[in-house]
This record gives C-alpha cells, structure tokens and sequence, in this order.
C-alpha cells in the first residue's frame, strides 16, 4: 500500500509542478485574434520591407520624372602643355612660291576652360512610355505590400487557431488525467477493503501513468503554438503572452453559404492584380520596344569660358566666351535587327505571362473549391462530433456509476474514457479545420485591404467589433 501511494505521488508530482508553472511565471498579455493583428501588421518583417519597397519604387518614378526637366552640368579644366603643336605652311606671292624648312610652334602653354551645358529632350516617345512604366512599378509595388499584409493576417490566424486548438487539447488531456487520477484513488480505496483485485488497480495506474505523458505533449503543443504566433506577429520570443477565448466562440460562425458567386470571383485576389499589372508593363514595353523605330529631338545649350597663357598671372588672363543654342534631331535607320528583336521578346514575354496567368487563375480556382470542400466537412464533422460529445459523455458516466455497483469492468470505464476524449477532440478538431480553411479561403479571394472603389487600402486597422 505504501508502495502503491508513493508511486501515485510520483507521477502526480510533476503534474502538479506544470500546473502551478503559470502562477509562478509573470502574467502574460492576453490577446484577441485583432490584437495580435494589429501587432503584426505593424511589427511583421515582411510587411515593413513591402513599404519599403513602395518607397524605393516612388524614388523610382521621381528619377525617371527628373529626365523630362532639363539636365544642367558645369565643367571645368586645365591643361599644360609639354610639346607645342609645329605648323608647316606652304605659300605663292606673285608667281613665286616660298616655304620654309622649319615649321611655327602654336598654341601657349597653359589653357584653362571653364563652362556649363544644358540639354533637354523635347520629343521622345520612349521616355514617355517609360514614365507610364515607373507608375506601374510603384502600383505592382503597392499590390505586393498589400499581397504581404494579406498573408501575414493568414499566417496570424492560422497561428493564432493553433494556439487555441493547443489549449484546448491541452483541457481535454488535462481532464482525462484528472478522471484516471480520480478513479485511480477510488480503486486504491477499494482494494484497501478488499473490493477491488489487483489487477483492476495495476490497470487504473497504468492509465495515469499513461496521461501524464499526453498532458506534457499538449503543454509543449501549446509553448509552441504560442512561439510560432509571437514569431509571426514579429515580437521577442521572450514576451509573454497568451491567446483569448476558444474554439467555441468561432463555432457560431461555421456558416459559409452567405459567399455568392460574386464573393467567389478572383477580382479582388493579390496575385491576379500582380498579373494583371505585370500584363500592362509588358503591353508598354512592347510600345517601348517600337517607339525606337520614332525619331527623337532635343534641346541643347553650351557657355563656356577658355584662356590661353604662357603664365599664372590670373589677374591678367584674357578669357574668350563661347555659347552656342541647339536642336539636335536623331532618326533611326539601321540597327542590324536589334530593334525588331527586341519588339519580338517583348512579344513572347507577354505570351508567356498570358499563359501562366490562366494557369495561375485555374489553381486558384481549385483552391477555393478546396477550401470550400473543406469547411463544408468540417460542418458536418462539428455537428456529427457534437452528438458525440454528448452521448460519449452519457456512455463515461454510466461505466463510471456501473464500475462504482461493480456491474462492469475497469477495461470498459476506461474504454469509455477513450471515446470521451476522441470526441472533445474531434469537436475541436472540426472547428479548427473550418477558421484554417475559411481563412486561406478569405486570403485567396484577397478581399482585405480593398475599399468600396476596389483601390488598395493599406492603411485598414482591425477592431473588436
């Protein structure tokens, strides 16, 4: 007997340890599924680097709008010369011809220059077409960050689901571990009066010893549910923090019929606009391409300022000013094919995106079938498991009075032990799969961060209503 309560103590002992560990440790924040939202579409790495992104493209486009103004330079140089140029001249004066045998050194030997120059095009059918492109860089830039804020709220959810699942299989091993404890102390009890065999108490230990260690996995199950939440929501891992609620809350909303056919289109879907802008850069890129078969005219102006001396008297220098006004108008001719080769790929990229965007719409398309398959199983799997619960729960009461009246056996109490636990679970497991489903679902037709005009909302805050 004393044997039997010190290996009862032994094994209750570090449960009771992990029991306590909350109330020992610094009360953690507890968060709302729109709290650690709003944490993560502020702190998430992936969503920082997309705005960044959208700031690097707007410097972009400003870079490509300064080629429209006019580009001013200022240059100046100095050059001293070490071997004078030598001029030969050959003359005729009246019938006579004279020449000489040595020839004139030219030039001084110091020759100063100092100027500015203009230039601005004034007609130029590509640059335009390129200043069309930089704009839709910083639009496919913005549907990128929007496309980032929308798999970080996915990723939020799915780790915030996990946690709640966690937590919940957690309660249920936890329960399971308190009815073998509880029936291992009655049958302990009964066979001290000599009601109970050996057998039946060896049976109802092993039971305990057998829930401590899936209590231990649902702890660690839900450390690191919580991990992989505060990773996502991109704040230090050493922050404490827990999750508010249960599945139970989400349960109400397992209804998916309210989607129409509207709500099912891919209008709103982050890859498809990425596509679709992506076609319009190609679509410019191919004018690009044949605006180079376009003349072009430019604008250009020169001042400049040259000395010539043999000195450095600065004082006394005479310097000689030169400017000049110009059109400067260039017409393609011949390139050796590389004009129309370069229309040509243009031509094929843009086929090749076509390609890949039926493709693309065709898997969303069996994504959201799948996601719809899927939360409509787990309706039926909630409602079915519900049903379960309860009579589970009916079955569990009645072996545990029929064992206490010795009208059954321990192998059935614990028989019915099992199916509780399996249907609590199967409960949890159903309302899980439907949020995880009907959130990928809400990702792939990417109906956040669109305002009533369908434009890109990146500023859209979450609240608990």
């Amino acid at each position: 007997m004393k044997k039997s309560i010190a290996l009862i103590l032994t094994l209750l002992f570090p449960l009771l340890a992990v029991a306590q560990a909350v109330d020992t440790t610094a009360v953690p924040a507890v968060l709302t599924l729109e709290d650690a939202l709003r944490i993560a579409l502020s702190e998430n790495a992936s969503v920082k680097v997309a705005d960044m992104e959208i700031e690097r493209t707007g410097y972009a486009r400003k870079g490509t709008y300064a080629s429209l103004f006019p580009q001013v330079s200022g240059s100046g140089s100095y050059q001293r010369t070490i071997k004078k140029q030598v001029m030969y001249m050959d003359f005729d004066i009246g019938g006579m011809s004279s020449g000489g045998g040595g020839g004139i050194e030219v030039g001084r030997w110091n020759t100063w220059s100092a100027g500015i120059s203009a230039s601005m095009p004034l007609v130029n059918a590509q640059l335009w077409k390129n200043l069309r492109i930089s704009e839709e860089n910083v639009e496919l830039a913005v549907e990128k960050a929007r496309s980032s804020r929308l798999e970080t709220v996915n990723q939020v959810k799915q780790a915030f689901f996990s946690c709640l699942l966690a937590k919940e299989a957690f309660e249920v091993y936890k329960s399971a571990y308190e009815n073998a404890l509880a029936n291992c102390e009655q049958i302990q009890r009964r066979f001290n009066a000599q009601k109970a065999s050996e057998l039946d108490l060896t049976r109802a230990k092993t039971t305990l010893a057998n829930a401590i260690p899936n209590v231990y996995d649902a702890e660690s199950s839900v450390i690191l549910a919580l991990w992989q939440l505060k990773a996502v929501m991109g704040v230090n891992l050493d922050t404490e923090i827990d999750v508010a609620g249960d599945l139970d809350d989400y349960a109400e909303h397992m209804l998916y019929d309210l989607y129409t056919s509207e709500d099912l289109s891919l209008e709103d879907n982050s890859t498809m606009r990425q596509l679709a802008l992506q076609a319009e850069q190609l679509a410019d890129a191919i004018k690009v391409q044949q605006y180079a078969y376009l003349p072009t005219l430019s604008l250009s102006f020169n001042y400049s300022l040259n000395a010539m001396t043999n000195d450095f008297k600065f004082s006394e220098y005479k310097w000689s000013p030169y400017s000049f006004v110009g059109l400067s108008l260039s017409v393609p001719i011949f390139s050796g094919g590389q004009r129309l080769n370069a229309v040509r790929q243009a031509r094929v990229q843009a086929q090749e995106l076509n390609v890949q965007r039926a493709d693309t719409e065709r898997q969303l398309k069996i994504a959201i079938r799948q996601y719809l398959n899927q939360m409509e199983t787990a309706m039926k799997s909630y409602s079915s498991a519900r049903s379960a619960v309860g009579t589970a729960q009916k079955a569990y009461d009645i072996a545990a009075k029929s064992y206490d009246v010795g009208r059954s056996t321990l192998t059935d109490l614990n028989d019915a032990q099992y199916a509780l636990i399996q249907s609590q679970l199967g409960v949890c497991q159903a309302i899980y799969t439907f949020v995880l489903a009907k959130a990928g679902l809400e990702n792939v037709l990417g109906a956040d961060f669109i305002d009533a005009e369908g434009n890109v909302q990146l500023n859209k805050t979450y609240s608990n209503e």
